[in-house]
């Protein structure tokens, strides 16, 4: 009896980041990379007009980042499961993205295995949800209700305010998301008043008493 092969087209705008992905998922019987994209894009343009059963994708691309594809994936393919691999911690984006349509969350210092059992796991229909990922569910449900003030951030603001906890200029932070400084600061004057946060050295101080960073 032949294995049913799980077809994944990888996403990410490092060509070694893909290589090495697919290196990974060659040695198994079931996976194979049939495709990969540079951007969201791309990726949007090829699920119209090809087939796969898992999209790996990273969140962190210039022009259209990660959770806007996802929304657009959802859109277009909405019971094409997506696996989310970043280098951003679970605190960060995990919950926003389950909650955005992801399939699962992994983060690039995960072990081989545990990618290949993530991407096997999702092509039948199931989430995959880490150990932290698990945790930090089931704190947000046993919560006593309030609600975080970041919580109060749409995606692209959480998104700039995590990059200026972690030290990144206004400038840094456009050149990354492929937006304007005038863009960017605006982003960051709205997630000052929302938080009610007066300085960058506050929102940092927030951001690790929270774990975002």
């Amino acid at each position: 009896m032949s294995t049913r092969l799980i077809r994944v087209i990888i996403v990410d705008d490092h060509a070694v980041v893909r290589k090495g992905l697919s290196q990974i998922l060659e040695e198994t019987e079931d996976i194979v990379v049939t495709d990969e994209a540079s951007s969201g894009d791309e990726l949007l343009h090829k699920i119209q007009n090809y087939k796969y059963d898992v999209v790996l994708l990273d969140i962190s691309m210039p022009g259209k980042d990660g959770l806007n594809t996802l929304k657009d994936i959802k859109l277009i393919k909405p019971d094409l499961p997506v696996i989310i691999f970043t280098v951003f911690p679970e605190e960060q984006y995990a919950i926003r993205i389950l909650k955005a349509g992801a399939a699962g969350y992994i983060n690039k210092q995960s072990e081989p295995e545990e990618i290949i059992f993530a991407i096997r796991r999702v092509a039948v229909g199931k989430k995959y949800i880490s150990p932290i990922l698990a945790d930090l569910l089931a704190s947000s449900v046993s919560s006593d209700g309030k609600s975080p003030l970041h919580d109060t951030l749409s995606d692209r603001e959480f998104q700039v305010m995590c990059y200026i906890a972690n030290g990144k200029t206004i400038s840094d932070i456009a050149k990354e998301l492929d937006l304007s400084v005038n863009t960017v600061s605006t982003y960051r004057i709205r997630i000052m008043e929302k938080m009610h946060l007066k300085s960058n050295a506050e929102l940092t101080h927030y951001a690790v008493k929270n774990g975002l960073v």
